[in-house]
């Protein structure tokens, strides 16, 4: 006989407090494996699939897209079918698809072997129409579910009301759906067996642009939610700007040997290297000379720790916005392997596909905001790191050099501090040492 399991919000690390839902993966009604995915979640760190540890019929949903979940709070409950006691055997029920059930749960983003092929939901009619139609509260649901999988189901007592199963199966639909705010359960579908195709969804859209909009009062002010990753940084941000005393010194650099230097670098066979990498490489030999930059006061303020490992933070442009992701322990990698780790950070902070671990344990920051074409800047620290160094654009400009006026690639270096780690002349030594090693990256050699 069948019993309800209620799978929770788990921490997702580093002692997150909630998150919010993004996506939901699955139907109410529908057979899901053990440690399938069952929604998307974005917490102030990233965005990460939650796989639910039991395999079963699932019976209730908690949370529509948008709202936030506490850690500890129901994310959906699951009817598991329970043989003579024993975990870890299948559902065999006639018309029902087998799944595993109850299991510990292994981790986030783990693929069950053997779960391709299509979905299938229970007790879902094939029609279109009765397809569409409303689902009765969850009491009512489960026991309907109850009934498919081979028992009755203990229902806990709040009936909140379930989502209508909707006739679609591509996730692009949903996705374009959801992207233009078309509500699929108002589309009657042109597909087999009423499935609503993707043309459906391009037509309501076409409808709407279609319709005038009615005239209204004169626009009022938005409000946006802070929250999700934007508070989360707002929060860091505050702290580091109470907490901190920073201060920051800056430098102009001719990077005209330094852009010659990758150029040569990059016509031999083999990985190219970025400028980021370089900086990257320059950042390592210098907080070797200066260990004192690569450090953190503690939380009571009574000392400093100076950490053996450089883990190089720098800033990257995400599709959630700015993220900071981690080269772990930067000094024992290669210009080359800096290269690639910095690269594959890069492409996945694109894609949003960064994990907490690979955004969390810095402990110094590299930030080429040149990229936005600017110059300066006078960053906040990324708390409770205690310096950034800054790379402005790199660009042509009259340069004095070897006595006479000359076009060179020059940027400017700025470099923010906690004054409680060094006084200004440790940090006036550290960006004097970048720029000459900018200036003349042959200085690199000595120091290998």
């Amino acid at each position: 006989m069948p019993v309800v399991r209620e799978f929770r919000l788990p921490d997702l690390g580093e002692g997150l407090t909630g998150a919010e839902v993004v996506r939901w993966m699955v139907e109410v009604g529908e057979v899901i494996a053990v440690d399938q995915p069952v929604v998307e979640v974005e917490t102030a760190k990233a965005v990460v699939e939650v796989p639910c540890p039991y395999g079963g019929v699932v019976t209730a949903r908690y949370g529509e897209e948008g709202e936030e979940i506490a850690v500890g709070a129901p994310l959906v409950t699951v009817a598991v079918a329970a043989a003579e006691g024993s975990v870890g055997q299948a559902v065999a029920e006639p018309g029902v698809v087998t799944a595993e059930v109850e299991r510990p749960l292994v981790g986030f983003g783990v693929a069950e072997p053997g779960r391709g092929g299509r979905r299938r939901r229970v007790g879902v009619p094939a029609s279109a129409s009765a397809a569409a139609a409303a689902v009765e509260p969850v009491s009512a649901s489960a026991a309907a579910v109850a009934g498919a999988v081979g028992g009755a189901v203990a229902v806990q007592a709040p009936a909140v009301r379930a989502p209508a199963v909707v006739p679609v199966i591509s996730p692009l639909v949903r996705r374009l759906a959801r992207e233009q705010g078309v509500d699929l359960a108002s589309l009657t579908g042109s597909g087999p067996d009423g499935l609503i195709m993707r043309a459906d969804v391009e037509r309501a859209v076409a409808a709407k642009v279609a319709t005038p909009a009615p005239a209204g009062p004169a626009a009022q002010d938005g409000v946006v939610p802070l929250r999700g990753l934007r508070k989360a940084v707002a929060e860091k941000l505050i702290r580091s700007h109470r907490e901190i005393p920073a201060a920051t010194c800056w430098v102009d650099a001719d990077a005209t040997e330094l852009m010659a230097l990758r150029r040569q670098l990059n016509a031999t066979p083999g990985p190219k290297v970025s400028v980021l990498a370089l900086l990257a490489r320059i950042c390592t030999v210098a907080l070797a000379r200066f260990p004192e930059l690569n450090s953190s006061v503690t939380e009571d303020g009574s000392g400093i720790v100076r950490h053996a490992a450089v883990h190089l933070g720098f800033a990257a442009q995400g599709e959630r916005g700015l993220v900071v992701p981690v080269v772990r322990d930067a000094q024992s990698r290669s210009t080359e392997q800096l290269g690639e780790e910095l690269g594959r950070l890069t492409e996945a902070a694109r894609s949003g596909a960064l994990t907490p671990a690979e955004l969390t344990g810095g402990t110094f920051t590299l930030n080429n905001y040149g990229v936005f074409g600017v110059d300066g800047s006078t960053p906040i620290l990324n708390h409770p790191e205690a310096a950034m160094l800054g790379v402005g654009r790199i660009v042509a400009k009259p340069w004095v050099h070897q006595g006479e006026l000359v076009v060179r690639e020059v940027t400017q270096l700025s470099f923010t501090f906690d004054h409680r780690v060094c006084d200004g002349g440790t940090a006036g030594g550290f960006l004097r040492f970048v720029a000459d090693c900018v200036e003349q990256p042959g200085m690199l050699l000595r120091q290998l």
